[in-house]
């Protein structure tokens, strides 16, 4: 068994307010979960308007399928015209 984690610190220029941020946030969270069927969550900068820390999880069989999922949700991630990737980091387990 292999699990797969990747956490991005992502900029949101659009989000005036943390209800504004939380939307793009909780938006970007369901996609991830329904298109890759990844766990995602909110795991840091609770608290700042523009920036937000988020986090996925693929539990797979083999390494193989762990780093296509992992790369494919990076790729979604990094195409999202509503916010920017300033950092990330990718941990197998």
């Amino acid at each position: 068994m292999v699990i797969g984690v990747l956490s991005w610190e992502l900029h949101i220029p659009g989000a005036g307010s943390l209800k504004e941020k939380r939307s793009v946030v909780k938006s970007l969270k369901d996609r991830l979960h329904n298109e890759f069927n990844v766990s995602v969550a909110e795991t840091g900068h609770h608290d700042v308007w523009q920036r937000a820390e988020v986090t996925a999880c693929v539990v797979s069989y083999e390494r193989r399928h762990a780093e296509s999922v992992v790369s494919a949700v990076d790729r979604y991630v990094a195409a999202s015209p509503f916010c920017r990737i300033i950092d990330s980091v990718t941990t197998y387990l």
